[in-house]
């Protein structure tokens, strides 16, 4: 079927057109799900003490919470061929919730276990994201817009993190028991799913034209179409649906597996607290925010310049230096350096997410949800196969990481598998140029042309000057909690809240502003630190003190409202995003 009406642009504030609200929905939905998916992982040095778990049965919960979807992938792409996406993400989100909430009655390791392969149904909430958004945009913004939902709701397993461990404290607070205070967690966690899942129904169409049903009463979608079969067998039968399903299985796989064992690796490895650990082990999740899509938009770079082959060429180096550096991350023993290295560890993951599926759309447009629908699973393939290696007696967590790193770096050479045929390049530059003359009709700009350096303005300059000062001091705060939190205690209450506001706000924020991506709300978070820090902190120093920190802070606040004022600047990717709204 052929899709029509698809944007060729993201206007990421515009929530009046149908694929832009397909858009933001979608990604909102995947990451809740990913949020209640992993809820569980930050709270696992709570249960594993509460049910008296062996390191074998945590294992086996890892593998558990990823087993599961590959077979609700695969199913779940069939779905949204046959009945479009708008319904299956309802009921899914619907259905998932009930384990969500369900595995607060987990008594002991065997009840824990089920509820936790429940839970991982949600996962095929991917497959459905990047169908509808496929099937929403055109091909030349395509690869950004599957990067951008799914690394958005990626975000949602870095967030998770951060957020279940103080959710986990309110109600502890409240005068709840660690015994009940986990399991209110995960109940407000599948809550939040179910609203969702109804808002998703009312508010996203399955395509830019209508919703499927009303399609095909209209006979604009034949009945043909509307009863074709065989779409998952058309996509099993092409070679090139699983070296890409090999590919996922070496960057999705890879960060589900970090996901369930980065909170208790810092732990046990770093010897760090519930809270602190949680803190780095968001880090590694919050680099969706922009990484992933920075993979969809350098593979449509390179599928301006290279066409097909282009995007499969960036795809396999994303992966091979992504093996690298996991190599790098599983030898390191100093925290500061353990820290840098995951999050450039991180940066590759998710750009290999992202070049994934701006290879996939192109594989078969009648059998999009099902082609999708086994790459998908395969991330949960290989975060299932490298679960069997976490849950070894005798092998240590940093060797296990090491063995990762060089199965990534093979795995990358399946890229030269994925080849298309001259036919198929020619089709796919034609609609490529098609979509950029359509978007040329009202801006002057192509969406895929990347700004160079002859444009670069001294905002530029200062706001990667001020992300990296931020970024830096971000780290240091993370491998120095103890005097963010001291600092917080000045206020009088939430230092734990406080600290990991300021860490976040600097860490991520302090990235944003080096990419500039959403450079004003990042702005806009380190002013109010900055200004607490003037109020509370360095307001007892004064002027002229000698460590200078009114003053320092002073003109750190002074920069971030410049920044707040003026915007990113061209060289960022704000400006790649809206240059064609006016």
């Amino acid at each position: 079927m052929e899709v029509k009406n698809k944007a060729v642009r993201i206007d990421l504030f515009n929530f009046s057109t149908r694929p832009m609200r397909a858009f933001h929905m979608t990604w909102f939905a995947f990451f809740l799900c990913f949020f209640a998916w992993f809820g569980i992982a930050p709270l696992m040095a709570i249960i594993r003490e509460e049910l008296g778990l062996t390191k074998a049965q945590i294992g086996n919960t890892i593998i558990a919470s990823v087993a599961i979807t590959i077979f609700a992938r695969f199913l779940i792409g069939w779905f949204c061929d046959r009945f479009g996406p708008r319904q299956v993400y309802t009921w899914l989100l619907i259905l998932g919730s009930l384990p969500v909430m369900g595995i607060g009655f987990a008594k002991d390791y065997e009840t824990f276990l089920l509820f936790r392969l429940g839970i991982g149904a949600i996962g095929a909430s991917f497959v459905i994201t990047q169908y509808h958004t496929s099937v929403m945009f055109a091909p030349n913004c395509v690869g950004t817009a599957n990067a951008t939902s799914a690394g958005w709701g990626n975000l949602g397993g870095g967030v998770t993190q951060m957020i279940m461990p103080l959710v986990f404290g309110a109600f502890v607070w409240l005068g709840f028991s660690n015994f009940w205070s986990w399991r209110l967690s995960m109940v407000v966690a599948g809550v939040v799913c179910l609203i969702t899942g109804i808002c998703y129904y009312f508010l996203t169409t399955d395509y830019p034209n209508g919703n499927r049903k009303e399609l095909v009463a209209s006979g604009e979608i034949p009945e043909h179409i509307e009863k074709q079969k065989g779409t998952f067998w058309m996509a099993a039968k092409d070679s090139r649906s699983w070296a890409l399903f090999v590919l996922y299985a070496a960057c999705f796989g890879i960060e589900l597996t970090i996901n369930n064992i980065a909170a208790l690796y810092f732990t046990d490895y770093f010897k760090l607290g519930l809270a602190t650990a949680g803190l780095v082990a968001g880090l590694f999740g919050l680099m969706n925010l922009f990484a992933r899509t920075l993979g969809g938009v350098v593979g449509d770079y390179f599928g301006d310049k290279g066409g097909l082959r282009g995007r499969v060429k960036w795809l396999f180096l994303s992966i091979f230096i992504e093996g690298i550096a996991l190599l790098l991350f599983s030898k390191m023993s100093i925290l500061p350096m353990a820290i840098g290295t995951m999050i450039i560890f991180s940066l590759f993951v998710q750009m290999s997410e992202g070049a994934t599926f701006s290879v996939v759309p192109f594989i078969s447009k009648r059998a999009l949800g099902s082609v999708a629908g086994i790459v998908g699973a395969g991330g949960n393939v290989g975060a299932v196969a490298a679960g069997f290696l976490f849950r070894q007696e005798n092998l240590a967590w940093p060797d296990a990481l090491f063995i990762l790193g060089f199965l990534v770096i093979g795995a990358s050479f399946f890229a030269f598998l994925v080849r298309f045929s001259p036919a198929d390049e020619l089709a796919a530059k034609g609609e490529f140029d098609a979509a950029v003359d359509e978007r040329n009709k009202t801006i002057k700009e192509s969406l895929i042309r990347l700004p160079d350096l002859s444009i670069l303005k001294p905002m530029d300059l200062l706001r990667v000057y001020l992300g990296v000062a931020l970024t830096i001091k971000g780290i240091y705060f993370v491998t120095n909690m103890g005097v963010i939190e001291g600092m917080a205690r000045q206020i009088g209450q939430f230092e734990n809240l406080i600290a990991w506001f300021v860490v976040t706000a600097h860490t991520v924020g302090g990235l944003c502003l080096i990419l500039g991506l959403a450079t004003r709300v990042a702005a806009a978070a380190n002013v109010v630190v900055l200004f607490g820090a003037l109020l509370f902190v360095h307001s007892a120093e004064g002027l002229f003190s000698s460590s200078q920190g009114f003053e320092f802070s002073l003109f750190v606040l002074f920069t971030l409202c410049l920044v707040l004022w003026k915007g990113s600047g061209r060289f960022s990717f704000d400006h790649y995003f809206e240059q064609g709204k006016s």
